[in-house]
């Protein structure tokens, strides 16, 4: 999967453009999210570096070097900085109840390990933390078909149910779970239909 994420960000331009996600830049901006924050999965840093902008203290990180350059390139144009590793999940060093917000933004893991990640994102949480997640749902097979488009992961199982949020994130309390059909204008590689899972989180304890 690296060598894949590398040659997609290698490319000319940003593969999901430049601008945040509209799901989490609603959530920053209605919540008034504040604190340190952390990206798995960030890929480019459009999220990154949205994130920076709002005041956050900006954590991330992707197994893609390529990733990190785009990433870099972009808070430099925006002025802002961000703390971007590069490494796998379990690579991380990061501590048990020491971000006040995580947010998975169209970050599938494989599914050996997908409930033992979401777990364990969720033990990085502090009390009244929030998480934030926005994902293809595993309808997403249909709509590509019935729409003759690509997108997400090609293993059925990397994508998202709502009763799978519920069971790997059950420390947190619901705030908002849905299934939801949105029109996606990311860049060049999500611009059509997509079936989405959103969740959002809240750590009680």
């Amino acid at each position: 999967m690296k060598e894949f994420w590398d040659e997609r960000y290698s490319e000319a331009g940003f593969a999901y453009g430049t601008e945040p996600n509209a799901y989490f830049e609603k959530i920053i901006k209605e919540q008034q999210l504040s604190g340190t924050i952390l990206l798995p999965a960030e890929g480019e840093g459009r999220n990154a570096v949205f994130a920076a902008k709002m005041g956050l203290d900006v954590t991330c990180f992707d197994m893609s070097s390529q990733g990190k350059v785009k990433a870099q390139k972009l808070a430099k144009l925006n002025n802002v900085t961000i703390n971007y590793k590069v490494g796998e999940f379990l690579e991380m060093d990061f501590k048990e109840n020491s971000f006040d917000v995580i947010a998975l933004i169209y970050a599938h893991f494989p599914p050996k390990v997908k409930s033992e990640y979401h777990k364990k994102l969720a033990s990085y949480l502090k009390k009244d933390g929030v998480l934030i997640l926005e994902g293809f749902s595993k309808k997403q097979f249909e709509i590509n078909t019935e729409y003759k488009q690509s997108f997400g992961p090609k293993n059925m199982e990397m994508l998202y149910s709502k009763n799978e949020i519920q069971q790997d994130f059950s420390v947190l309390e619901t705030v908002e779970l849905s299934e939801e059909m949105v029109d996606l204008n990311e860049g060049i590689h999500h611009k059509g239909k997509g079936s989405v899972i959103r969740f959002i989180g809240k750590k009680k304890r």
